[in-house]
């Protein structure tokens, strides 16, 4: 799946472009590292072309560029663009863009499960970054450059497009383009929420002519993470890292090892809160007393304060999955699983615990006061585990065996059964997902088929059309000539939902037990060698 971003510069330094692209950085401040003699290292991997240049490098191009046509000779004036594609979810790569001076942006990075599923490689990922600036940027000094992964190291081949802001020649006018300044010679490039969305579109259809992973781009997924709160969890990872490994230095155990940003804090909170409630008013009621966060809704949207704010924060700034259609919909679904769901009010049995080797702890240098505790440990839990096997009425050795053996199938058959469920209703929301889209954008296509102009009707609705061919290539690659009709698979995934709850019903209980069983069997043993080891002492003495 790939995604893309656009940034701008204003820097007049052209060159920094391409020493960004060939030279290693520290991701953190921004500047190149160098190796022992003082020189820039370059990148291990990278693969590097240009357009539109000519015989000069890209910086020279600008430069003439700028010379011919009387343009980016002031200090606010935008010089270069750089387009970006980057994962959904990851803002791994923000600070490349950040921090390379004067540049806009756009980057195209691909999934990296592209690699290994779909045989993507630097090569074909360059191939395909060179046809995509030739078609939405043509007559713009540009650099195309490949790098093989990230800053997380998760393997992502990503592209990196650097354009300069001034057309070189003129152009042949295309679709999406509205106003002379987007074709003619000495005009600069113009980046607008119409421009974004065509290249959004134009990533999404390269990737399924390409056989690429790829998600809707004209909708929000998931959790929203800003390039500000992803190099803020960055930075305090790394200070936390630094002072655990101080700690460790000095011999004392650290207490947190994964840093939170606030926001990432305020999302699980309400997730948690979310998760356990069925109305919107206990919703927001308890949300405000387990976290003191408020909730308000304004114009159909809702916003969140945590404690310490007075301005609200949008769900949109947090998670596509905290909006109000989101929010209601996972309430709704709460009330349904509400019969199965324990209430948390309710007074937990004490689990038993494994017995501690006294013994050989003392030898290990506790003290008195550890084997006064451990004693009353020790009596609490065999005591636990005499009254469970009473229980049960398993106290002989093969029935406890064979108990544990019947619960390990039950267990083993339940996730089985649950997974196989889980799987199916996934496949049918995919399916759902895609038979809604047929279904809204059909009378559009068919439309199509009766307008006097064709490509120009196709063009003024590509994205729509653009997800309409998707979906119907998942029905041709799915072999399905019929379509389903739509309340027939919803009832079909509520009955799927029963199931995998009644199943899950059971794999619980069964775990639940086992476990028990699994600790009771381990302190009989435990009690049976302690036995022994206090009947072999005496033995030894007598020899």
């Amino acid at each position: 799946m790939a995604t893309i971003k656009h940034l701008s510069s204003k820097n007049s330094n052209y060159a920094a472009a391409e020493s960004y692209l060939t030279f290693q950085h520290n991701e953190y401040t921004g500047l190149p590292i160098l190796d022992e003699k003082g020189r820039p290292k370059l990148r291990d991997s990278y693969l590097l072309d240009t357009l539109e240049c000519g015989e000069s490098s890209f910086a020279m191009a600008c430069l003439i560029a700028n010379r011919k046509y009387g343009k980016n000779g002031r200090r606010e004036d935008v010089k270069t663009h750089h387009i970006w594609r980057h994962p959904p979810k990851r803002m791994l790569i923000y600070s490349c863009a950040a921090r390379t001076a004067g540049h806009t942006k756009y980057i195209i990075s691909f999934d990296p499960k592209d690699a290994v599923e779909n045989g993507l490689t630097m090569e074909r990922a360059q191939a395909l970054g060179l046809q995509f600036c030739k078609d939405n940027f043509p007559g713009h000094p540009a650099i195309v450059c490949t790098h093989p992964d990230g800053h997380n190291s998760a393997g992502n081949i990503h592209v990196h497009i650097v354009i300069g802001s001034l057309r070189v020649r003129t152009v042949e006018r295309q679709p999406f383009m509205d106003k002379p300044c987007d074709w003619e010679a000495g005009k600069k490039h113009r980046c607008t929420s119409a421009m974004l969305r065509h290249l959004r579109v134009a990533v999404m259809e390269m990737c399924e002519q390409a056989d690429l992973n790829q998600i809707n781009l004209l909708e929000a997924q998931g959790d929203h993470v800003s390039e500000r709160e992803y190099w803020a969890q960055r930075r305090g990872q790394r200070r936390l890292d630094h002072a655990n490994a101080k700690l460790a230095a000095e011999g004392q155990q650290p207490t947190q090892t994964v840093y939170q940003t606030e926001l990432n804090k305020l999302r699980k909170q309400i997730y948690a809160v979310l998760n356990k409630t069925t109305t919107f008013e206990e919703f927001s009621a308890l949300l405000m007393q387990e976290h003191g966060v408020a909730v308000k809704e304004s114009r159909g949207r809702l916003s969140y304060c945590p404690p310490g704010r007075t301005k609200f924060i949008t769900a949109k700034k947090l998670s596509k999955k905290l909006e109000k259609e989101q929010v209601l919909t996972a309430l709704s679904q709460n009330i349904q699983l509400a019969a199965i769901i324990q209430p948390s009010s309710e007074k937990k049995p004490d689990k038993i615990r494994k017995l501690v080797d006294i013994q050989a702890n003392v030898a290990a240098g506790k003290g008195i006061g550890y084997e006064r505790w451990a004693k009353k440990f020790n009596l609490k839990n065999w005591s636990q585990t005499l009254c469970l096997l009473q229980e049960k009425k398993l106290l002989s050795e093969d029935a406890l065996y064979q108990r544990i053996a019947e619960l390990q199938t039950q267990h083993d058959d339940a996730l089985a059964v649950v997974k196989d469920l889980d799987a199916r209703m996934v496949s049918l929301k995919e399916l759902r997902g895609h038979l809604v889209v047929y279904r809204q954008y059909k009378p559009l296509a068919q439309k199509h088929q009766t307008v006097r102009n064709p490509a120009k009707f196709k063009e003024q609705h590509r994205a729509e059309f653009a997800v309409y061919e998707a979906a119907c290539a998942y029905f041709k690659a799915n072999g399905l000539r019929t379509l389903p009709d739509l309340k027939k698979l919803d009832a079909e995934y509520q009955t799927l939902s029963s199931e995998k709850n009644g199943f899950y019903t059971r794999y619980k209980k069964a775990q639940i037990e086992l476990r028990e069983l699994r600790t009771a069997q381990q302190n009989v043993e435990a009690f049976f060698r302690k036995e022994e080891r206090n009947h072999a002492v005496p033995q030894q003495e007598v020899k």
